[in-house]
């Protein structure tokens, strides 16, 4: 006598098969790691012309020596050419130009201050004593009148040319004075301007 409760088999087989939908099935298919896309696919890189960086060979003993002075070489040709943050701003140029423009006896300065050095020496006849002491007396004075004379001209066009400059003319002064008891060859940045050029 069959059972009441007892299912036939093929309901069993109805139930433990369910349909699939197309959705489920791509689902299952792809990997766990699968982030849908938001509208657009995200580019690719392109592969091409790309380079695989590979160790940077070490450099040796003479060739680290080499790029060490070709780089002071350049700094130092750029220093010579632009000056460093102190030799900025306009008011700084035309005080250069000034001095540039003329030639001071602070150029002298340096050579005649080695010959007195050499004049003064107790072992020199009293009348090279004297002239070197003469000679040491001259120059200072012509290198105090010269700085007179530039720093002059330097605060007058200053103040015709940049009238609200907030640049301190005792700075000015000082570095047109400094600059002025250099050598023409080695003044920094070089000269922009010829000797009796019209400022």
């Amino acid at each position: 006598m069959p059972s009441l409760f007892r299912r036939k088999p093929t309901d069993l087989v109805e139930e433990s098969v369910t349909p699939v939908t197309t959705d489920e099935a791509s689902a299952a298919a792809r990997s766990r790691g699968y982030t849908p896309a938001k509208g657009r696919e995200t580019p690719k890189r392109p592969a091409a012309g790309r380079r695989v960086a590979g160790p940077a060979k070490p450099l040796t003993k003479e060739e680290a020596r080499e790029q060490r002075r070709v780089a002071r070489a350049e700094s130092a040709a750029e220093f010579r050419r632009e000056g460093g943050p102190r030799d900025r701003g306009p008011e700084r140029l035309l005080a250069r130009n000034v001095v540039d423009s003329r030639r001071t006896v602070g150029t002298w300065f340096f050579g005649g201050a080695l010959i007195v050095l050499l004049g003064s020496n107790q072992a020199m006849p009293p009348i090279v004593r004297l002239l070197s002491n003469l000679l040491w007396g001259a120059l200072a004075l012509g290198v105090v009148i010269d700085s007179v004379l530039i720093s002059r001209k330097i605060k007058k066009l200053v103040r015709e040319r940049y009238p609200k400059s907030t640049e301190r003319l005792g700075s000015l002064y000082f570095y047109a004075i400094m600059r002025s008891i250099t050598f023409r060859k080695m003044r920094a940045p070089a000269p922009r301007v010829n000797i009796g050029d019209k400022i």
